[in-house]
């Protein structure tokens, strides 16, 4: 069966006025009907504008863009902007990290919700609102039957970033974008959102691209990961298979730092440094900087993703040999797990 979206050597670029800033650099993945993949990485790596690029939500006056976005084997990045406009929101659909940017106060949740099915349905105003009804129930608000009516205001965080999903849900796509949708929601309402998400994907079979900093995020709900670093993919692989065997010292920074209550310790990993300006990218490796393992080949060459042995897919861009990869990602298992120190 054909990948659902194939992105191929993607490149986004914005002309500002210090110069041109590559935000995506050839980045390349596949999501499989009905798979979760995870997007993962520090703010300004590229994860949202990967995601915007693919939806051609970016803006076209400062924008460049090459390489494909295969979407049932058509590249998005060649739509013309009527066939973009039919695509988002029908068969691919995204919710933004903030609700309160992307509902209109002035609205009711009840109009907006079945503006987005008469939009792309052949449907009466009675039907769209039964829908609307629908999926409200379906992203569980309470008494959705009254607060259809309610503004968006009206709501709770929690509950409006509920609102967005039934919104994004609401044409039944294939697949869905979720940018960082528990951010400024407290843990608990974090918990129930997830949660939420992993029934909904169930029950609709809806391909999902999570995009998040937090890799507790990623191992709750994703099946693949692709893990990015100042615009390029340092590392993708089964999501199983990056928290038992990462390959990739910016991932085992990021693994590092993740606190956990059945370990103790003094204090938390970090990662020293600060990611690099994407204006004037470091050469060779872009985590030379910050890496403890820098070799002067690191300098020099930039890291091509080649597949790690074994039976699982799994690939890394990191010039480190294999059994040192190996051995520190068996010391750092160990260090979170507290087996095996």
């Amino acid at each position: 069966m054909a990948p659902l979206l194939q992105v191929n050597d993607l490149r986004t670029q914005f002309r500002t006025d210090d110069g041109l800033l590559q935000a995506v650099d050839g980045v390349s993945f596949n999501v499989e009907p009905s798979q979760v993949l995870g997007i993962v990485g520090e703010s300004g790596c590229g994860k949202s504008v990967t995601c915007l690029t693919i939806m051609g939500l970016n803006d076209k006056r400062n924008t460049e863009s090459s390489g494909e976005v295969l979407f049932r084997g058509e590249d998005l990045l060649k739509a013309s902007p009527k066939r973009l406009r039919e695509v988002r929101g029908n068969e691919i659909a995204m919710i933004f990290q903030d609700p309160m940017t992307s509902l209109n106060p002035v609205h009711t949740v009840g109009k907006q919700l079945s503006e987005a099915v008469i939009l792309h349905r052949d449907v009466s105003r009675k039907e769209a609102r039964a829908r609307a009804l629908e999926l409200l129930e379906a992203v569980r608000i309470p008494r959705a039957e009254r607060r259809i009516d309610d503004y968006p205001h009206q709501f709770s965080g929690g509950m409006r970033q509920r609102v967005m999903i039934a919104m994004a849900l609401i044409n039944s796509p294939d697949l869905l974008i979720a940018d960082e949708p528990t951010t400024a929601l407290d843990v608990t309402t974090q918990a129930q959102i997830l949660e939420l998400l992993k029934q909904l994907q169930k029950d609709f079979g809806t391909a999902i691209i999570m995009i998040t900093h937090d890799l507790g995020v990623v191992a709750e709900t994703c099946d693949d990961v692709v893990v990015m670093y100042s615009a390029k993919v340092a590392e993708h692989a089964d999501v199983d298979e990056i928290f038992e065997r990462p390959q990739h010292p910016y991932t085992w920074g990021l693994m590092g730092s993740l606190p956990r209550l059945e370990v103790v310790v003094d204090r938390l990993q970090q990662i020293p440094g600060q990611p690099p300006s994407l204006l004037n990218p470091p050469n060779g490796c872009r985590f030379h900087p910050r890496c403890p393992y820098t070799m002067a080949v690191c300098k020099e060459k930039v890291p091509v993703l080649t597949k790690v042995p074994g039976d699982v897919f799994h690939e890394q861009a990191c010039h480190l040999d294999p059994a040192t990869k190996e051995r520190e990602a068996a010391k750092l298992l160990a260090a979170v797990t507290g087996v095996g120190a």
